[in-house]
Formats: C-alpha cells, sequence, structure tokens
C-alpha cells in the first residue's frame, strides 16, 4: 500500500474490519473475498464499495492516491465509527508517532529481535496465571436494547432503553437506520438516547460497542393510512389522507404551486407503511397506475421511484425520461444496478400520460411490466423479509390512479386502491 499521510490510520481501521471478519489473512483474499465484502458493507451500511476499490484500499491493486473522504467514511461506518473523523478522534497517530516510527525503522531489525524476547516473557508470565480468572475486555451477554415511539404522528421521537452493564468505552453508539448521520453517541453510564424519525418505516437500529454490533432492534414506525410529504430537508411538510386522496392520490393546486416555486429540486412522497401479517416481500405483485404532473426546470426527468419495503431489505424500481437514465439506480435486497455501468434504457418511461406498472416478486426474481410489455427481469439472493409497505416518491410531483398488492403465495389481494380517473 502506498504510504499516504493517513496510510497508518487506515491500516487501523482494515485490521479493525479483518478482526471482526474473521476471514484469515486478507493477504490470501481472492477476488471473490473482495465481492463479498462488498455485499457484506452493502447490506450493513446501505453504501456500494466496489470490489475493486476495496482492493485499492487493501494494497493488492497498485494505487497512489489517498482513498476518497466517502470512502473512508464508509470503511469507518463498517468498521462500529460514525464517520471518518470519528474514527481518527479515536485513533489519531500524531505526528511524532510518525516520526518515532520512521527512526524506529532504521533499526527494524533489533527491534524485531526485542519484541520477540519481551514477548516470549510476557508469555512466561501470563501462562502461570490461572486462566479461570482472565477476563475479556467487555461482556456483552447482559447487555440490552429496546426502543419505541412517544407518538402515532409524524415527526416521532424515539426512546431508546438500554443496559450498558457496566461497559467502560468511549466509543458507543446508536445506528438509528443505514444513514451515517443518524447515529446516535452515548456514555457508558446512560440507560437512555432519543432519536427522531421524520418519515414512516421499518428501521433496523443497531448498538455498537468499539466497533462491534452488539445488539439490533427493530423499530415499526407505521404511516396510519396514507401520508403524502414534501421533502424538505431536514423536516419535511405532511399531508395527511384526507389532503391527498380524492378522484386520485395526488397534491391539490396550492401544494403543487409550492412544489414549482421552489429554486432547488425537490421530491415529494406517498407512503404506506403497516403490519400486513406474515406475507412474503419476496413473493408479491404490484400493480400501479401513474402519472408524473411537473416536467419543466429541475424537474425535466421526471423521476419516479417505486420502494417495496420488506422487513429485511428493499426492492427500489427507478423510471425517468429516456434521456435521464443514466442517472438511474435500481436495489434489489443487497444488489444495486447504476444505469452508470448497466442499460437500464427500457425504464425511460413518458410519465406526462398515465402508466400502467406491475412489479412481479416471485421467489426473489423481479420482473417489471410498463403497459403489459416486460422491460425488465432480474433475481436477487437475500430475502427482503415480510412486506410491510410502499413508498412513491417523485422528483417535483406526480399522482397514483389505482393500486393493486396482491400475496402471490396465497393469490388473495392485500390492499386495492382504485381512483375514479377523468385524466
Amino acid at each position: 500500500m502506498s504510504l499516504y499521510p493517513e496510510h497508518i490510520l487506515v491500516k487501523k481501521c482494515l485490521q479493525l474490519i479483518e478482526d471482526e471478519l474473521q476471514w484469515g489473512d486478507s493477504n490470501t483474499w481472492h477476488n471473490k473475498t473482495f465481492i463479498e465484502l462488498s455485499e457484506k458493507i452493502r447490506e450493513e451500511t446501505s453504501i456500494l464499495l466496489s470490489a475493486t476499490t476495496l482492493k485499492r484500499v487493501w494494497g493488492r491493486v497498485k494505487y497512489n492516491s489517498t482513498p476518497s473522504i466517502s470512502t473512508l467514511n464508509t470503511l469507518a461506518l463498517f468498521a462500529g465509527f460514525n464517520t471518518w473523523r470519528d474514527f481518527k478522534t479515536n485513533h489519531e497517530t500524531t505526528k511524532n508517532k510518525v516520526w518515532f516510527e520512521k527512526k524506529m525503522n532504521a533499526n527494524s531489525y533489533i527491534i524485531i529481535v526485542l519484541a520477540i524476547i519481551f514477548a516470549l516473557g510476557f508469555i512466561s508470565i501470563y501462562s502461570m496465571i490461572d486462566s479461570s480468572k482472565a477476563k475479556p475486555k467487555h461482556d456483552f451477554s447482559n447487555i440490552k436494547f429496546s426502543s419505541k415511539p412517544v407518538t402515532n404522528s409524524f415527526p416521532n421521537s424515539v426512546i431508546f432503553d438500554f443496559n450498558l452493564d457496566n461497559i467502560k468505552s468511549d466509543s458507543i453508539y446508536i445506528q438509528q437506520y443505514w444513514d451515517v448521520t443518524k447515529t446516535i453517541k452515548i456514555k457508558s453510564d446512560q440507560k437512555q438516547a432519543t432519536g427522531i424519525y421524520y418519515y414512516p418505516g421499518y428501521y433496523n437500529s443497531k448498538l455498537r460497542v468499539d466497533g462491534k454490533i452488539i445488539r439490533r432492534h427493530d423499530l415499526f414506525i407505521k404511516s396510519e393510512g396514507w401520508v403524502g410529504t414534501i421533502d424538505y430537508k431536514p423536516i419535511p411538510k405532511y399531508l395527511s389522507e384526507k389532503q391527498i386522496k380524492n378522484d386520485k392520490m395526488g397534491f391539490s393546486e396550492a401544494i403543487l404551486n409550492e412544489i414549482k416555486k421552489s429554486g432547488k429540486p425537490l421530491e415529494s412522497t406517498f407512503h404506506y407503511i403497516d403490519d400486513f401479517g406474515n406475507i412474503s416481500g419476496d413473493n408479491i405483485k404490484i400493480s400501479q397506475s401513474v402519472k408524473s404532473v411537473l416536467n419543466d426546470k429541475w424537474a425535466v426527468c421526471q423521476n419516479f421511484k417505486i420502494v417495496v419495503l420488506g422487513t429485511e431489505g428493499a426492492i427500489i424500481m427507478p423510471f425517468s425520461k429516456l434521456g435521464c437514465v443514466s442517472n438511474l439506480d435500481i436495489l434489489l435486497s443487497n444488489n444495486v444496478y447504476s444505469g452508470k455501468k448497466h442499460d437500464l434504457s427500457a425504464f425511460g418511461v413518458d410519465l406526462n400520460e398515465n402508466k400502467a406498472i406491475d412489479i412481479n416478486i416471485k421467489d426473489k426474481t423481479v420482473s417489471v411490466f410498463v403497459d403489459n410489455r416486460k422491460i425488465y427481469e432480474n433475481t436477487y439472493h437475500k430475502s427482503i423479509g415480510k412486506f410491510v409497505g410502499l413508498r412513491y416518491r417523485f422528483l417535483g410531483a406526480g399522482q397514483i390512479n389505482t393500486i393493486k398488492i396482491e400475496d402471490l403465495n396465497k393469490n388473495a389481494t392485500v390492499l386495492e386502491c382504485l381512483f375514479s380517473n377523468d385524466n
């Protein structure tokens, strides 16, 4: 690995990852190992680092530049820290240490010999200690971790309850979900913490100590029917089911004018999150008729996403005008297919008119139809778990005219919304 300025810190981060994975010496890893690691990082952080990028960072591919900050942030997150800065704060290598290391390298042979002598002496002394009295650094067996929303509306604060059982560490975090910015730092003597959630969803929160995930807790925040949001940052604008459902599911002229006046790109979303029982997200059919109602300024591409949510993952199917498909990304559970690297031109759809879109998921094989014409089929391997809901997300704004969800295992209708359509 090239000796760029932070190479010592990067090596420490990589070593933490190797220790956690326990896949053996990274020098023996093959290309498939790095592909598997890429998928594991994507599963854990919802951020994709390619196998090629990982091989560069691990020094298996010649590369003379410092890894990008986004790569470092992702590696730090996977290692159990909030950001790369957070990792550096806990493992900072000062300039004096770097200078000392260079001086020591000049006498490396002597250092190695002395290190072996001291190590043998330490092992000899330690071997005389009753091993039954030795204790691990941390005992996580009694740790408890749970959460509960405080309301059924939005925004929704969530109270996390936990018992750290006298664990002493300056690296304890609650990761609210995949978003790296939604992480709460915890002190060893805390018993509770709170976080805020702006959207309904099924969230897998994690309690991390010294980079290790020691507890997980699923947090289910239901939408209580349909909810519409104008996705301002950081706090969206909420619209109730009564405000968005009429002869179609969409926004009033006043809301549409508000969106049009935005000087920056603005998304809007319709959410339906609920407990549908034991319905597999891997065997479900979702049919809808949709239309975009904005096609100027920053909404010219008419980007639109259908998000199928499960307890273990999600399926995201994106659409846009044909000329904009390069910016699309398909998500199939833990697999991402980018329009930068794949031909997604079949997802170039003119949404100025109503389009019938069917997503058929059967035994983890996804088939997509537009106006009864199959445009895409692909398979994934990691289950998305039980079906818990949908999101329809537009760049700008759109409308939904019909919705039907079917359980393919039971050949039964789960949800059906039929609006009178006069467009």
